[in-house]
């Protein structure tokens, strides 16, 4: 398998980017294994996709673990740098604030529908600018109309401002299997088990024990997508057994592990 890379320094594409004159843009970038992009932020909307591999993605917001089949909508302004776990072919939307009042006003991760994905495919080949009465431009507004309808998935893994929360959450990305309770992260740093809980509740939306396990799920998929057994990723998460692992990453994403990449893959 061939391996792509970028092969425009990121001011560049940057540049690029802003430049572009049409109301709706898609812009096709294929990355190596591990590449990584800095920090960086755009003045129009944008959709991250990929058809190939697995994007991460951080924000001050949090974390967020992208498959083929979804992707990461992004506003204007937002502060963001991507990592690729596996290569990765990528396929981002960049939507002029003024084309398409009323789009969401947050990150989240989205569903790619079948229509979705073959108007990125198309739309990664036309020619701007366009007329807006041209097939360009009719196949560009179908894409504004598609993106009005995007579905929301639990994909992101919110991150608290407070250092003692903060550090609870770094520690559980770097040991995803670590099995401290709430009492023992309490005795660590000195405070009672009821101000983690309030912290937890307050800044991320989520009790500790379900951030551990969104934590958990989004280390699995990047595991998954990097080649790594079904077996060895229950253990490094620390899971009794595969049993176990499956049946909690089925009750969130309707699949089996075994199953999740192949169906993104057949309709990638």
């Amino acid at each position: 398998m061939p391996i792509f890379t970028q092969k425009l320094p990121l001011t560049e594409i940057l540049e690029q980017v802003e430049n572009a004159a049409s109301p709706v843009t898609c812009r096709a970038t294929d990355y190596s294994f591990g590449w990584e992009v800095k920090a960086h932020a755009h003045t129009k909307h944008q959709l991250a996709y990929a058809v190939h591999g697995v994007l991460g993605v951080r924000t001050e917001m949090g974390y967020w673990v992208i498959p083929p089949s979804r992707a990461l909508w992004m506003p204007a302004g937002t502060v963001h740098a991507v990592r690729c776990i596996g290569e990765v072919h990528m396929r981002s939307l960049f939507v002029r604030q003024d084309a398409a009042p009323g789009l969401m006003d947050t990150c989240c991760v989205v569903g790619v529908s079948t229509l979705l994905r073959e108007l990125i495919r198309a739309a990664a080949d036309v020619t701007h600018p366009y007329k807006a009465d041209s097939r360009d431009g009719r196949l560009m507004r179908l894409v504004l109309d598609e993106l009005h309808a995007l579905p929301v998935l639990p994909l992101h893994l919110p991150m608290p401002t407070d250092a003692r929360a903060l550090r609870i959450c770094q520690a559980l990305e770097q040991q995803p299997d670590d099995p401290s309770t709430l009492a023992d992260w309490a005795e660590r740093l000195s405070v009672d088990v009821k101000t983690i809980q309030r912290l937890f509740a307050a800044q991320t939306g989520m009790t500790f024990g379900r951030w551990r396990q969104q934590a958990r799920l989004l280390r699995a998929l990047e595991l998954i997508a990097s080649g790594a057994k079904i077996i060895d990723v229950a253990m490094a998460l620390g899971y009794e057994s595969p049993g176990a692992f499956a049946t909690m990453f089925k009750k969130q994403f309707g699949l089996a592990p075994s199953q999740f990449f192949e169906v993104s893959e057949s309709n990638s």
